[in-house]
């Protein structure tokens, strides 16, 4: 599983080089993505895409986000 760690980046930052990082997912990878805030718009844009995703709250107050390709 690759890990990209958004933690330090403004807006809109985190969200597109998430999504750049998905582009090359084939279905069944996953992705873990560490950001300082929860994505809300990252979870809609993920919904619509076909990507499952699951959030964890992490000890240092980061949010740990596992992003499955479920889609095509």
């Amino acid at each position: 599983m690759k890990i990209l760690d958004n933690r330090g980046l403004e807006p809109p930052h985190p969200m597109m080089r998430t999504l750049k990082s998905l582009e090359s997912m084939e279905k069944g990878e996953q992705l873990a993505i560490i950001n300082d805030r929860r994505p809300m718009f990252l979870y809609e844009e993920l919904d619509e895409m076909g990507y499952s995703h699951e959030t964890e709250a992490q000890e240092d107050g980061s949010f740990k986000i596992t992003i499955t390709k479920t889609g095509d």
